[in-house]
């Protein structure tokens, strides 16, 4: 399940100044993360801190690069900045089926710490990772 690297996200303080930065070293254009049709199943640990977070991204040539600034209510993103500064939050892989893949995580014990699935089949499922593979480790379709 962690073979087709969609993305790397980057926890920022500063959405408009990261962009800023990525963009005059080349990377880009930005846009905004693509919000989905609604999600029919939606996990985390606070729905408010997870509306409060902003996201850009970059289509590169073999990967896309997502800046993500949290808001100010208590996330796990949040506290990441908080406790760690910038820096890269999680890795997304993608899956063909999402609920198959969450079903294979828990057989390795992966813990989830937030997950959404969307009528058609898409979201995402993110593992509390951290203290084994020094960063969150997502999955989504």
């Amino acid at each position: 399940m962690f073979q087709r690297l969609h993305h790397v996200c980057v926890v920022v303080a500063d959405l408009e100044k990261a962009v800023a930065y990525y963009e005059g070293l080349g990377v880009g254009p930005f846009f905004d993360y693509p919000k989905g049709t609604p999600y029919v199943e939606f996990e985390v640990p606070d729905p408010a801190a997870s509306a409060q977070m902003r996201y850009k991204c970059a289509d590169l040539e073999n990967v896309q690069l997502q800046l993500c600034q949290p808001g100010t209510l208590d996330s796990p993103q949040r506290r990441f900045l908080d406790e760690r500064g910038e820096g890269v939050y999680h890795l997304g892989f993608e899956v063909p089926d999402l609920p198959a893949a969450q079903q294979e995580a828990a057989g390795r014990g992966l813990g989830v710490i937030a997950r959404g699935l969307r009528a058609d089949g898409s979201g995402f499922c993110y593992f509390d990772t951290r203290a084994d593979a020094g960063v969150v480790l997502e999955v989504r379709r």
